[in-house]
C-alpha cells in the first residue's frame, strides 16, 4: 500500500519552497485528508502521484494580455492539491472537494453544448488539446482539494486547468511539456470547451513560480521573466481582501473588455491594440468614440498606458526601487477604475465592495503601502501592498466591513505547476 511516511520525508523539501510562510502541522494534515479522501472515494493504492499548482496574483497588466499585451504577476503559496493514481482505460475520474464527481472519455474530445461552464468541459478540452498538439493522454482517477478562494481573481479555475496538463504530462508524457505550453492548451480549454474567452496570464502565471514578467506579443510563443524580489524583506505584505462579490454571471463583463479593446483596434486595420501608441488613438478619437462609444476609447488608452507600467515596474524591481514599484502599482489600480472601468459591474451599480475597500485602504494606508482591483474586476478582490507596522489595523478594519476572515495574507512560491511526489 502507498506509504504516507515515505511520502512527507521525500517531499520535505519541496514543502519547505512552495508553503514557506504555513505552519508545517497544518500542510500535513491538509495532505493527509486529502489521502483519506481519496482512499475513501477510489480505495487504497499500491502506488500515487501528488501534484500541486499555485493560485496567481497580477501584479500589473490589468487586462492587457488578450490584447498581446505585458503582465506582471506572481505564484502564490494558496494551491490546488491532487491525489492521483494512473489507470490503464481511457476515463479521466476526478473528484474535487465540495463537487460531484468529473468522468470524461479521452475516446470523445469533441466539445459538449451541455457541458459549457462545467469542470468537465475544462477536462475534456485539456485532453482536446494535448490531442491536438500530438502529446499523449490516458486515464486515471483523481481526487482534488484547493483553498484558493474562487471567485477571487486568484485564478482558481486556471490552476484546476493547469492542473489536468500537468497531471497528463508527467503520467503520460514522461514531464516534458514546458509551462508555457501546458497554459497555452488550458486556455484553448477554458475558451472552446468550457465557453469563457480569457487570455493567457493566469494559466502562465499558476504555472511558472515566482514574480515572473509575461510578454504576448507573440501569443503562441509568449516570453516569460522570472524575477528575483523578496516582498516581504522589503517591509510589506501582499495582502487579498475579499469584499463579498462573485464572479458569476459575469462573464459578458468580462467579454466586453476585449471586444472593445479589438473594435478599436480594427479601426486601424489590427486585430489587436498591440502595436498602437497613444497618439494614434487620440488622433482618432473623434471618429472611435462615435463609432465605438467613450469606454472602448478609454479601455484603448489603459491597455497602451498599462503596458508603459509593466516596463516601468520590471525596472522598478529590478533595481530593488520600492517607493517606485509601490507609486506604480497606484497608478495601475487609478487606470483599471477610471478607464479600464472594472471595479463594478454596471449591471449593479449598488454593488462596488472593490471600490469601497479600495476607499477604506487609503485611510488607513495614506502615503504608504499602495492598492487596486485584483484579477478580472467588476465583483471580488481588491490587493493590497501593507506595511508590516500597519498590517494589524488594515486587517481589523477591512475585516469589520467585509467580515472575518476578509483578508488573506499570502506569499510569493519559487514553483507554480509541479509533481511533487510521483508513485
Amino acid at each position: 500500500m502507498f506509504n504516507r511516511n515515505d511520502f512527507f520525508k521525500s517531499s520535505s523539501d519541496i514543502f519547505a519552497k512552495i508553503y514557506a510562510n504555513r505552519n508545517e502541522n497544518f500542510v500535513k494534515a491538509r495532505y493527509n485528508a486529502a489521502f483519506d479522501e481519496f482512499e475513501n472515494i477510489y480505495g487504497e493504492a499500491d502506488s500515487l502521484s501528488v501534484f500541486s499548482v499555485a493560485g496567481r496574483s497580477e501584479i500589473c497588466g490589468n487586462h492587457t494580455d488578450h490584447n498581446y499585451g505585458k503582465v506582471l504577476a506572481a505564484s502564490i503559496d494558496l494551491d490546488i492539491i491532487a491525489i492521483v493514481k494512473k489507470t490503464d482505460d481511457s476515463v479521466i475520474r476526478v473528484k474535487s472537494a465540495g463537487f460531484p464527481e468529473d468522468i470524461v472519455s479521452t475516446e470523445n474530445l469533441a466539445p459538449e453544448f451541455n457541458d459549457t461552464g462545467r469542470s468537465s468541459a475544462l477536462i475534456r478540452g485539456v485532453c482536446d488539446g494535448f490531442s491536438k498538439n500530438g502529446h499523449k493522454i490516458g486515464g486515471f482517477t483523481a481526487y482534488t482539494t484547493s483553498d484558493i478562494l474562487g471567485g477571487s481573481g486568484l485564478s482558481s479555475s486556471a490552476a484546476f486547468e493547469d492542473m489536468i496538463g500537468t497531471i497528463l504530462n508527467y503520467l503520460y508524457n514522461d514531464g516534458n511539456i514546458d509551462y508555457i505550453e501546458i497554459s497555452k492548451i488550458s486556455q484553448y480549454a477554458e475558451n472552446v470547451h468550457f465557453g469563457k474567452p480569457c487570455g493567457l496570464m493566469d494559466q502562465v502565471a499558476c504555472a511558472a513560480g515566482g514574480f515572473v514578467t509575461i510578454d504576448f506579443e507573440n501569443p503562441k510563443a509568449p516570453i516569460a521573466q522570472k524575477i528575483d524580489f523578496d516582498l516581504s524583506a522589503k517591509g510589506y505584505s501582499l495582502c487579498i481582501v475579499n469584499t463579498g462579490g462573485s464572479h458569476a454571471n459575469l462573464t459578458d463583463d468580462y467579454a466586453a473588455v476585449p471586444a472593445e479593446m479589438k473594435a478599436i483596434a480594427n479601426d486601424f486595420g489590427k486585430p489587436v491594440l498591440r502595436g498602437l501608441s497613444e497618439e494614434d488613438i487620440i488622433a482618432k478619437a473623434a471618429v472611435l468614440r462615435k463609432k465605438h462609444g467613450d469606454r472602448a476609447v478609454l479601455r484603448a488608452l489603459h491597455f497602451i498606458r498599462e503596458n508603459e507600467r509593466v516596463e516601468r515596474m520590471l525596472k522598478a524591481l529590478s533595481e530593488n526601487n520600492t517607493t517606485e514599484f509601490l507609486s506604480i502599482v497606484k497608478e495601475s489600480g487609478n487606470s483599471s477604475a477610471t478607464l479600464l472601468q472594472n471595479y463594478y459591474t454596471p449591471k449593479a451599480p449598488a454593488e462596488q465592495g472593490i471600490s469601497l475597500a479600495c476607499a477604506i485602504a487609503s485611510s488607513i494606508l495614506g502615503n504608504e503601502g499602495a492598492f487596486r482591483v485584483h484579477g478580472g474586476g467588476f465583483a471580488g478582490t481588491m490587493q493590497a501592498f501593507v506595511p508590516h507596522k500597519d498590517m494589524e489595523i488594515f486587517r481589523n478594519t477591512m475585516e469589520t466591513v467585509f467580515g472575518k476572515g476578509a483578508v488573506t495574507e499570502l506569499s510569493v512560491r519559487p514553483l507554480g505547476a509541479c509533481m511533487i511526489y510521483q508513485g
